[in-house]
Order: structure tokens, then C-alpha cells, then sequence
């Protein structure tokens, strides 16, 4: 299935760690306290992760898979964002009941703030210029807390961005591919509010 990561995700977001407006908060505090899934205190999260995942997607020598580590990452980031606000801050980004914005298009609503923009240009050009996937999520999670401090209710896609941690890992062309969607979702959407910008100032 082509978006089985993403739906893993949105299954362990929604039935494990948000449950309908009663967060697990100890899974949660355990998510935003260990960077990868091999920490000692990622332990909490294994017995709600990897029932979800097949045999395929489990790492057989203790190398975490690239399904276990895109998942791991975008629930990690959930959490990160989560923390201290009562209304989910996960929503998807696609279909008829769409309340959230893929990662980088709420991230180029800030960029259309001309206060913020040169700042978050500094750190969102170097991660689309890397294929290294510890290097992708080292520069996320800081884009994630910048995020949340600029806008604690924005709704994220993070079960589309571990579908997209997922690709990433895939092939350098399909790396390729999903920083050139990033970067789409980025810089495209900010025209739009350059040009408003641009006629507010005419007018």
C-alpha cells in the first residue's frame, strides 16, 4: 500500500496517544524524551507502536527500520508539539474533512512574515539541501519547536510526514522527490503572500 506509513501514523496518533481528548501523557513525555526508538526511554512506546507494524516493518537484527524510524519520528514530533495545549494539534492535510496543513505549507505561513522569514530560510535551506536522514531530523525537530512557539494551535499533518520520513530513506531519488515537494510547499505558497505584500504596499 502506497500510504501504509501514513496510516499506521494517524491510527497510533488518534487511538494511542491523543484518545479522543484523554492524551497518554506518560507515552507522550517518553516520546518527547527520547530522540530515536533505541533509547532506554523510548521503551514506553514500543507496546503501542509495534503491534501496528508487520513483520517487514520490524527490525530483525535491532537496526531500527526505515518504517520504525519514520513513524518513531513523526509521533516524537506530535509530542514535542502536543505538549501543553488541550485541542489535538494533529489534523490531516488531505480530504473531505481536512483541518490541518502538511509541515512545511505551516511553515511557510510563518515564512510569510518578513520578521521571521530570514531566521527560518537559515534552517529550512540547509535540511533541503541534505540526504542525510539524521540531519532531516535533527533540523525538524528544532523546526517543530519553532513551529509550536509561533503557533500552538496549528494543526499538523505529522501522519503525512512520516509517510514522507519514510520515502526519504527509500532511494536518493525518492529523496530527491520529497525535498523537491518540500521545498514546493515551502517557497510556493509564500508567493502568494509576497504578492499581497507587494499590493497592500501599492495601495
Amino acid at each position: 500500500m502506497a500510504y501504509e506509513i501514513e496510516q499506521i501514523t494517524n491510527k497510533i496518533i488518534l487511538r494511542e496517544l491523543y484518545q479522543n481528548g484523554h492524551p497518554n501523557k506518560a507515552v507522550l513525555a517518553g516520546l518527547r524524551n527520547a530522540a530515536i526508538i533505541t533509547s532506554q526511554r523510548a521503551q514506553i512506546v514500543w507496546p503501542l507502536l509495534m503491534p501496528y507494524l508487520n513483520d517487514q516493518q520490524l527490525s530483525r537484527d535491532g537496526t531500527p527500520t526505515y518504517a520504525e524510524t519514520a513513524i518513531y519520528t513523526a509521533i516524537r514530533f506530535y509530542a514535542i508539539h502536543q505538549q501543553g495545549t488541550e485541542a489535538s494539534v494533529y489534523g490531516a492535510a488531505g480530504g473531505d474533512k481536512a483541518d490541518g496543513r502538511q509541515f512545511f505549507s505551516a511553515l511557510a505561513v510563518m515564512r510569510g512574515n518578513a520578521d521571521t522569514r530570514v531566521a527560518l530560510d537559515r534552517r529550512v535551506q540547509p535540511l533541503l539541501a541534505t540526504t542525510n536522514v539524521a540531519s532531516v531530523i535533527n533540523s525538524l525537530s528544532h523546526l517543530v519547536s519553532i513551529l509550536k512557539a509561533n503557533n500552538r494551535t496549528q494543526k499538523i499533518d505529522y501522519a503525512w510526514l512520516a509517510q514522507d520520513l519514510y520515502n526519504l530513506q527509500l532511494s536518493y531519488e525518492q529523496a530527491n522527490r520529497v525535498r523537491l515537494r518540500w521545498g514546493q510547499q515551502y517557497f510556493r505558497a509564500t508567493q502568494a503572500n509576497l504578492e499581497n505584500e507587494g499590493e497592500k504596499n501599492h495601495d
